[in-house]
């Protein structure tokens, strides 16, 4: 498969400047992709992107990762609706350490340079940006883009000039990398089409050169609409000590059956055949959830490494019941507790308490109305008593559920 046709079979395409996409079939091209050190680490968002990226090193295309130290100082306006606070430079420093290590992470045995656009803009007067660079944008062109319009509109927080630069400063980043290391293409998400499109004029402004981009679309979670990587609790994060993998494998796996094929196409390197048998047994025994289980195995190895994936499966066997909590040693209880609310009670406490305590229910009267439609289970075992028994205590813990989900549990302990 070349590689147009495998970023249409796996949902990569979205704008580009090419006319002709036959050209990545070609020679290899010298392309870049940035992350800025918003924050000290990527999301799944990112990640979506990150895995386009692969695919073109994999066809022999030649990678430049940009840490963003420059751009980061600033903060990319595109989609907020006030201003950004700006970080320190010890912030930015920390993020951007953190960053290049999740490179080293998701492009692991893969050829790649990284850089920092901070190495190049550190040195860079005011006025000689002004001369060089400003003088090559039009006003018209800045002023029309859409973040500018919504953010200067009748009832809106306004921008100030430094956000309203920011597409100047990573149009420039462009520039440098087309002048000194022969880059051609950007790769972006969606989000950063305009920023993009910044670096292509400036190349053409100012060198009479061309240059191009290279999008791919916004993932939206097809079940709730909404932007991909948000989940109730907020982002879906690379980070293990942001959210741990057994959180990211469990966010994985309770991915909708509408949407688990494009993702296991985006987020994994199976190729089309496995992905076209596994989607046929999937669809054969859609309740065993196996589309799910292979995207949460193969994404959660990338990110946090076989043994923590293998360890998530471990406690998810717990959490969901298939493993009798009785047998989970203190590692596996320590990674339950940090994933479900807990509880004390005694061996004949109170189901009702136990289940408001732990915000399975908002209130006693919820709690019996639960209990009476057989929404509540004790191991996986309906109940409606509204006291616990000794022997539903195994090696003094049980795992007390409401409806089916095993993200609504709590484990209750004596």
């Amino acid at each position: 498969m070349t590689l147009s046709e495998e970023l249409k079979w796996r949902c990569f395409v979205n704008q580009t400047t090419y006319k002709d996409l036959a050209i990545l079939d070609g020679e290899p091209i010298n392309f870049y992709f940035g992350v800025d050190p918003s924050s000290d680490s990527m999301t799944i968002g990112n990640l979506a992107s990150a895995m386009m990226v692969k695919h073109f090193i994999n066809h022999g295309h030649h990678a430049t990762l940009l840490v963003g130290g420059a751009t980061a100082l600033i903060g990319d306006p595109d989609g907020k609706t006030e201003e950004r606070e700006l970080k320190t430079q010890e912030e930015i420093d920390l993020n951007k350490a953190k960053i290049a290590a999740q490179y080293q992470i998701i492009f692991a045995g893969q050829p790649f340079e990284v850089v920092d656009n901070y190495d190049w803009f550190k040195d860079m007067g005011y006025l000689q940006f002004l001369r060089e660079i400003g003088k090559h944008v039009p006003m018209r062109q800045m002023l029309s883009r859409d973040f500018v319009q919504s953010r200067l509109g009748e009832g809106s927080s306004g921008i100030s000039y430094a956000e309203f630069s920011y597409s100047l400063i990573q149009g420039f980043d462009f520039l440098h990398l087309y002048r000194e290391k022969g880059i051609t293409l950007q790769l972006c998400g969606a989000d950063q089409w305009g920023n993009s499109v910044a670096g292509v004029e400036l190349i053409r402004r100012i060198t009479g050169g061309s240059a191009h981009i290279w999008s791919t679309p916004l993932v939206i979670n097809k079940a709730t609409g909404i932007k991909f990587g948000k989940s109730e609790e907020g982002a879906i994060w690379l980070d293990p000590a942001k959210t741990s993998p057994t959180q990211f494998y469990q966010f994985w796996i309770n991915i909708d059956d509408d949407s688990v094929e494009d993702l296991l196409k985006m987020f994994t390197l199976l190729d089309e055949p496995t992905i076209s048998q596994l989607m046929i047994d999937h669809n054969t025994r859609r309740q065993d959830r196996l589309a799910q289980i292979k995207l949460a195995q193969e994404v959660t190895g990338l990110i946090h490494g076989q043994d923590n994936m293998h360890f998530a499966v471990s406690v998810t066997e717990f959490l969901t019941g298939n493993a009798s909590i009785a047998d989970a040693d203190n590692r596996i209880l320590d990674e339950v507790r940090r994933n479900l609310q807990s509880a004390k009670s005694t061996d004949n406490g109170s189901v009702i308490d136990a289940l408001v305590s732990t915000g399975l229910a908002s209130s006693n009267s919820e709690a019996r109305r639960l209990m009476a439609d057989n929404g509540i289970s004790l191991n996986g075992n309906k109940v409606n008593r509204e006291n616990f028994e000794s022997s539903d205590f195994l090696n003094g813990r049980l795992l007390l559920r409401r409806g089916r989900a095993f993200k609504d549990s709590a484990l209750v302990e004596i």
